[in-house]
């Protein structure tokens, strides 16, 4: 007879039994298969406000095969509800802090397993980070992605509204409409964003049940799959097969094939190597960078693209991406199926999953490939993003090249520096920056300010005609997964801890070369000069440079900030 972890606590704790019968369990209960069913559940947005659904589903399914499940709650912030104001500070910490109470909540009690219930940006990657410490039998269930509003309307575009308010382009009235009807229902935000790509991540690395990412939150079909959670991770539980198991470097690579695919957001950059560190893997942006290079992006969903997020799962989710990719793929690794990647996609093909889909698709009168396009005709064969380096970005930079205009992809720019973003976005709105500028926003990485997004400025300049095609922004926090337009961040090392971007002045001449990986200093002044002599200019600067003193004095920041590693590492505290 198995021998369950929880057996093994009990006998070490004998306050166990009575302490879990005055909860209301009981005899025949302590003896079951004892499972913990973590969740962010709690008020603090869309995408967590309506979790207890598919928690309550979980544990009706872990009680159906012969398990006793236990509620845990680690509710995450929302981005968008924390943007504009130092709130937003908080958020990539934060993903810290879930992932270290799923690993306090796991060990202090003793479980044989885990389902884990999260739908937005930092908690899917929490999760992801948690259960790979607690390495125990796991299954991961997502909150799905909630509807457009009226015409389609979506969060995201939110952000250029409101630049284009403050402009005088539109009216209060206009701008009101649209912020009161932009979440039609609870879910993640229906766009290509952090939260999406996290949540399709998830299933690329084999650890939620196949098509179940980014499913509508409303859809019928999302309940059923957390009830189905509860019956599976039994099975994981009664077989030993724990995460470490499934997930793999293979799985890893999977992934990030995935990513390059779907045009994921940048901040993937941060969280999969996180989660790889948790289990004893190094990936880093180069490994992005890599594997971008030659993959083919298929996806049409915005920012990018033209529809909604919804639509994703409406052309075939993630098994349908992996059909078009999949001579890109590893179909030998094992999922939380029990089963191969291979196996899983073989199996969906004959069970009905893409005629349920599709079935979405009827009343917009489109087809599968108007969403997800065919490995043949792709939209870009060069993957999404890449990673620029250079005297500027010694350790590296991000940009998502397949959101960054034609026009930016080679130039050489004035430099217009700013030390946070309050001030940058204000020379943008007030009309100070010019064609050709490109406007720096330093001391917002991890160590500075937490690495804050810088959400409202690139909004700024995308949804400006000409500066969306004319300058570049450039910056150590990180941008929203929903951003778009020319926008470089992650530089690393960043300001606060000395980099190259501090040292940054007004005219200094930019040098910007996405295919060939170039962001670097090229003239001082406005007058090119040879590196050689840069780099002296750039030492004379250095020595002269006075450390700042550290932003943070107490709390979860001055925690953070302390111990949080290069954004090109992940960003994750060591």
């Amino acid at each position: 007879m198995k021998e369950w972890n929880s057996q093994r606590v009990r006998a070490l704790a004998p306050e166990n039994d009575p302490l879990k019968l005055g909860m209301g369990w009981t005899a025949a209960d302590l003896e079951k298969p004892q499972i913990m069913v973590e969740s962010t559940f709690g008020d603090s947005h869309p995408g967590s406000a309506h979790l207890n659904q598919f928690v309550e589903e979980a544990m009706r399914g872990i009680k159906d095969a012969g398990g006793r499940g236990a509620r845990y709650y680690t509710t995450d912030i929302c981005d968008g509800i924390a943007q504009g104001h130092d709130g937003i500070n908080y958020s990539l910490a934060h993903r810290d802090m879930i992932a270290n109470m799923i690993e306090i909540h796991g060990n202090s009690t003793g479980f044989d397993g885990g389902v884990f219930i999260a739908s937005c940006d930092k908690s899917v990657p929490a999760c992801l980070m948690g259960l790979a410490r607690l390495d125990i039998p796991s299954i991961v269930i997502t909150g799905g992605v909630m509807d457009a509003g009226p015409d389609l309307l979506t969060l995201e575009q939110i952000g250029a509204y409101s630049a284009m308010y403050q402009r005088g382009e539109i009216s209060e009235e206009k701008l009101t409409y649209y912020k009161h009807n932009a979440c039609p229902s609870c879910g993640a935000c229906s766009f290509m964003g952090t939260a999406s790509t996290m949540q399709i991540m998830a299933e690329a690395l084999g650890l939620m049940l196949p098509g179940s990412a980014l499913m509508p939150a409303v859809c019928p079909e999302l309940k059923e799959m957390a009830y189905k959670a509860g019956l599976q991770v039994m099975e994981l539980a009664k077989q030993g097969l724990k995460v470490s198991d499934i997930v793999t470097m293979k799985s890893f690579e999977n992934a990030i094939m995935v990513h390059a695919a779907i045009s994921g957001s940048t901040n993937s950059l941060l969280h999969i190597p996180a989660m790889a560190h948790e289990l004893g893997f190094e990936i880093d942006g180069d490994t992005f960078d890599r594997m971008h290079r030659g993959a083919h992006y298929l996806l049409d969903i915005r920012p990018a693209g033209k529809w909604p997020a919804q639509f994703f799962y409406y052309a075939g989710g993630v098994p349908a991406v992996m059909e078009e990719i999949k001579s890109m793929l590893h179909l030998d690794v094992m999922t939380v199926t029990g089963k191969t990647l291979g196996e899983n996609l073989e199996e969906l093909k004959h069970n009905g999953f893409y005629e349920t889909c599709h079935s979405y698709l009827k009343k917009w009168n489109l087809k599968p490939a108007d969403v997800i396009r065919s490995f043949d005709t792709p939209i870009g064969t060069d993957g999404t993003v890449a990673v620029l380096r250079g005297n500027l970005a010694p350790e590296g930079s991000v940009v998502k090249h397949s959101a960054v205009p034609r026009e930016m992809f080679q130039a050489v720019l004035k430099a217009r520096p700013f030390d946070c973003e309050e001030d940058a976005i204000a020379a943008v709105l007030s009309g100070s920056i010019h064609p050709g500028d490109a406007v720096f926003i330093r001391y917002e990485g991890p160590k500075g300010s937490g690495m804050p997004e810088m959400f409202y400025t690139t909004e700024a300049i995308s949804s400006d005609p000409e500066l969306g095609k004319s300058i570049a922004l450039i910056t150590d926090g990180r941008f929203s997964g929903a951003s778009k337009g020319p926008a470089i961040g992650h530089v690393s090392p960043e300001a606060a801890q000395g980099g190259p971007i501090a040292l940054v002045e007004e005219g200094d001449l930019i040098h910007i070369d996405i295919p060939a990986r170039i962001l670097e200093i090229i003239g001082i002044k406005g007058q090119e000069l040879s590196a050689k002599e840069v780099e002296q200019i750039l030492e004379e600067r250095r020595k002269k440079l006075q450390p700042r003193k550290p932003k943070y004095k107490k709390g979860v920041l001055k925690i953070y900030s302390e111990h949080a590693v290069s954004p090109m590492r992940g960003g994750y505290m060591e």
